[in-house]
């Protein structure tokens, strides 16, 4: 499906997480400032460690963009105490997987493993939190690694590039502009230098989130968190962010022509985060408008009208800062970009100008409910959920009310956010006009 991967990611995640009431979660803070989240899970002699830096690409500076992700590339090249590629074959040897993602607000580091080598993930991340090898040659093989990244996942992929430039211009002061990636500009410009000082900056104890989730005891597992993290130094403060995007007053467009087989239509409108208390109206009618094959803009379009081969969107409300609220289209062979989104502000307009029914939206709080619920026996996705609250200021006991204010959206709600936020004047549209194949 033709989303940006990352924001889609965040908001399955987001969805399929229990309900913070049904975890017994203790917090603590150690001196150095590392935020300690534990959740005791004993169905099963597992656990999942995450770490979480708030340092995603919003944290960047024009000319260095694609500075988190290729930071996250650099965590796996080895320290003093544990050379290149140690980290993974420890964790493997001991039959756990392991990985990272990085995203607009925040990079994370996470290790699955039997929960008697929980003291094996809380030595090895301790020790590359402080201690990084940013050895020259390595940065400059990884560096052509995430190019090449950059190259299949966007230059390569005519409706990624879409994406990509519309959020470039919806967004012109803060930096939800930049890709995650990077522009291919600033990675041919980055230097080692750059990461070593990103790495620096971001990579401290007062700026990280340890979240374990699974068969683990607190008051046992405490003091080994102490002896591993507890030893690193505190770094400096991050300061506060403070970017405001301002107000669009009127549509803008675009047109990308470029080598493809269909058109694509992606449209975008400037919408609150989380706090904002018109983000659970916001995730209703997010719900029913492009929530599965028996949504809206699905029923309507690819069903009804035979007017798209996909539709989709989305709403994440779980980010730092006010994004996006998008939705996209395929045509059919046959039909136009042109037709198809025609036909999607006609979906749009139907819900700004009529109450949607009692089912339709009973329909939509019972999944949004049940997607905390279908979540439940996942000590990954728990730990996904706490961190990325607590990484976007959310905190994560966000979602102890969110189920309840969910129940409390209203039809009413529902048209007003939708008259409120899918405006013209406000909307960013980008289209993608298919080229015949150069030989």
């Amino acid at each position: 499906m033709p989303i940006l991967s990352g924001l889609l990611f965040a908001w399955l995640l987001f969805f399929s997480s229990p309900p913070a009431q049904a975890r017994a979660i203790q917090t603590h803070t150690l001196e150095n400032g590392l935020k300690v989240i534990l959740v005791e899970e004993h169905k099963a002699p597992v656990v999942t460690i995450q770490i979480w830096y708030r340092a995603g690409s919003r944290n960047e500076v024009t000319g260095k963009t694609g500075l988190a992700h290729l930071t996250e590339h650099m965590m796996f090249k080895g320290t003093p105490k544990y050379g290149k590629g140690e980290f993974s074959r420890m964790i493997a040897k001991v039959g756990g997987t392991e990985n990272a993602f990085t995203s607009k607000d925040y990079t994370a580091y996470f290790e699955n493993l039997s929960a008697d080598q929980v003291g094996l993930a809380l030595n090895l991340e301790s020790d590359r939190m402080t201690n990084l090898l940013l050895d020259t040659k390595e940065f400059q093989l990884e560096r052509e690694v995430v190019k090449e990244e950059r190259r299949l996942r966007t230059d390569d992929d005519p409706q990624s590039l879409v994406v990509e430039y519309l959020y470039a211009m919806a967004f012109l002061v803060h930096p939800y502009h930049a890709p995650t990636l990077g522009w291919m500009t600033d990675l041919n410009s980055i230097e080692r230098n750059d990461v070593t000082a990103f790495y620096k900056r971001y990579y401290s104890t007062n700026n990280a989130i340890l979240v374990i989730v699974g068969d683990i005891t607190p008051e046992k597992l405490l003091p080994k968190i102490q002896q591993t993290f507890g030893r690193v130094p505190k770094g400096f403060p991050v300061p506060p962010f403070h970017i405001v995007e301002p107000e669009q007053n009127g549509e803008r467009r675009f047109v990308i022509k470029k080598e493809a087989q269909l058109p694509f239509v992606f449209a975008g409108y400037p919408v609150p985060n989380f706090s904002h208390p018109d983000n659970y109206a916001l995730a209703v009618l997010a719900n029913i408008l492009f929530s599965g094959k028996s949504s809206r803009l699905y029923r309507s379009l690819v069903y009804d009208q035979k007017l798209a081969l996909d539709v989709g969107g989305e709403y994440p409300n779980l980010s730092a800062n006010p994004d996006l609220f998008y939705l996209y289209g395929i045509p059919q062979p046959g039909k136009s970009a042109e037709e198809l989104e025609k036909a999607l502000y006609a979906e749009i307009q139907k819900v700004t100008s009529e109450p949607i029914s009692d089912p339709e939206l009973q329909k939509a709080k019972n999944q949004i409910e049940a997607g905390f619920i279908m979540g439940q026996d996942s000590n990954f996705f728990q730990a996904m959920q706490i961190g990325s609250a607590e990484a976007v200021g959310a905190g994560y006991n966000y979602q102890e009310s969110y189920v309840e204010n969910i129940r409390k959206v209203t039809k009413e709600d529902v048209m007003r956010v939708a008259k409120t936020y899918l405006v013209e004047d406000h909307r960013t549209v980008g289209i993608l006009l298919p080229q015949p194949h150069k030989e």
